[in-house]
């Protein structure tokens, strides 16, 4: 008997759907490490390299909500292809202006929020795409192995950013960002996904995305996912983006080693996420979200203490056990307590709820230009932990 993986990736759509989800998200944060390690050259201040960072992925927060909304309308194939071909081409422009020597912060700045608007709809759309491919009885698993390679991804990614702005600087980098998104796209043109459209009305958006809403609130559940998503990105992932400060003035590493600190917790992820996706690992599903948030939290804060590179390394890495479950079960949460007609609308203010992270980034970087990186670490990640024990006692109280 075939195991659930392998049963997956004989899928020519599933396997299409999962390499360039694959291969595109290693270049996003490829570019995010880059990025900032060019802000942290550039000017030494946390709080610019952290508004760099946050440009990318603040139009999660901003447009998420309408991007899964439009997913139901428009076909869902375009939607990706575009959201592919954007980016690559901020990419290529900013090859070009640092091959020219005339590549400045700004531009930089300017090309992470134009690449994020499009991240934006492909997080909330192609996700879906991915669930759909696998079938309803597939769906646990074939989220728990794009979660996984999303891990794999956000590990490679600054590992080879890291490598990348040492070895072949801004000019090379993007230069490989561009190309692989170019092939993604092209990749994504022979994909065979039928799908029920409906007539797109932009004025109905705001009035459906409120019923999305509105049925969220009776399911205590989702109601979950959406508080422990907002506190884990805004107060826990907002570490990373001061990884480059954390390597380069804590830790006093080089740029390639501030890659491998910025690997561990992914690392951590992909090793857990894939015993969760080969059926090793089973748990209560609110648990494995809530209680993987609150262990992420906890590796934070001994990051942050720790004396050694390399223990703070071995602590993340550790903590991206937590993040398995957190990432594997926001999902599967969503796309088995939501309807087929509303999750397009929940999976995109997920997307939204994510989208807090560049505000936590903003909050983290202004704290580390007053007390430290180590300090505005452990401040966030207290914070977050007693949040998240806050709305998992509010939960019980509701549901109990």
């Amino acid at each position: 008997m075939d195991s659930p993986i392998r049963e997956l990736l004989r899928s020519p759509d599933f396997l299409r759907l999962w390499l360039v989800g694959a291969f595109a998200n290693g270049m996003r944060w490829l570019e995010l490490l880059v990025s900032g390690l060019f802000a942290w050259e550039v000017t030494h201040s946390a709080l610019a390299v952290t508004v760099v960072v946050a440009l990318r992925q603040i139009p999660q927060f901003l447009f998420g909500a309408f991007a899964g909304a439009i997913s139901e309308a428009l076909n869902r194939k375009l939607i990706v292809m575009a959201a592919l071909l954007g980016p690559a081409i901020v990419s290529t422009l900013l090859a070009t202006l640092a091959t020219m020597g005339r590549l400045e912060l700004w531009h930089v700045a300017a090309g992470n929020l134009l690449s994020g608007m499009m991240w934006a709809f492909e997080m909330s759309t192609r996700r879906r795409m991915v669930g759909e491919a696998a079938g309803p009885h597939r769906v646990v698993n074939a989220i728990a192995l794009d979660s996984a390679t999303s891990a794999a991804t956000r590990m490679v990614g600054p590992l080879l950013g890291g490598m990348a702005f040492e070895w072949l600087h801004m000019k090379g980098a993007y230069t490989m960002t561009a190309l692989v998104q170019f092939l993604g796209a092209f990749a994504m043109a022979g994909l065979v996904y039928p799908q029920v459209t409906r007539r797109l009305n932009l004025m109905r958006i705001p009035r459906e995305i409120i019923e999305g809403l509105r049925f969220a609130w009776t399911k205590p559940t989702i109601l979950l996912v959406f508080g422990v998503t907002i506190v884990t990105n805004a107060f826990a992932f907002a570490y990373s983006a001061l990884v480059a400060p954390l390597g380069l003035a804590a830790f006093d590493v080089s740029p390639a080693l501030v890659g491998l600190l910025a690997a561990g917790e992914p690392l951590g992820a992909l090793i857990g996420g894939t015993l969760i996706a080969a059926g090793l690992v089973r748990m209560d599903r609110r648990l494995a979200f809530a209680g993987g948030a609150a262990l992420f939290m906890v590796a934070l804060i001994l990051m942050a203490l720790s004396p050694s590179f390399w223990f703070a390394f071995v602590i993340l890495v550790l903590g991206g056990f937590g993040t398995a479950g957190f990432g594997n079960m926001q999902s599967t949460l969503m796309l088995t307590e939501a309807p087929p007609e509303v999750r397009s609308r929940l999976m995109g203010v997920v997307t939204v709820c994510i989208g807090t992270g560049p505000l936590g980034q903003l909050a983290i970087g202004a704290l580390s230009d007053q007390i430290g990186p180590r300090g505005a670490v452990i401040v966030m990640a207290v914070a977050g932990l007693v949040l998240t024990a806050a709305m998992v006692w509010a939960l019980r109280r509701r549901t109990g």
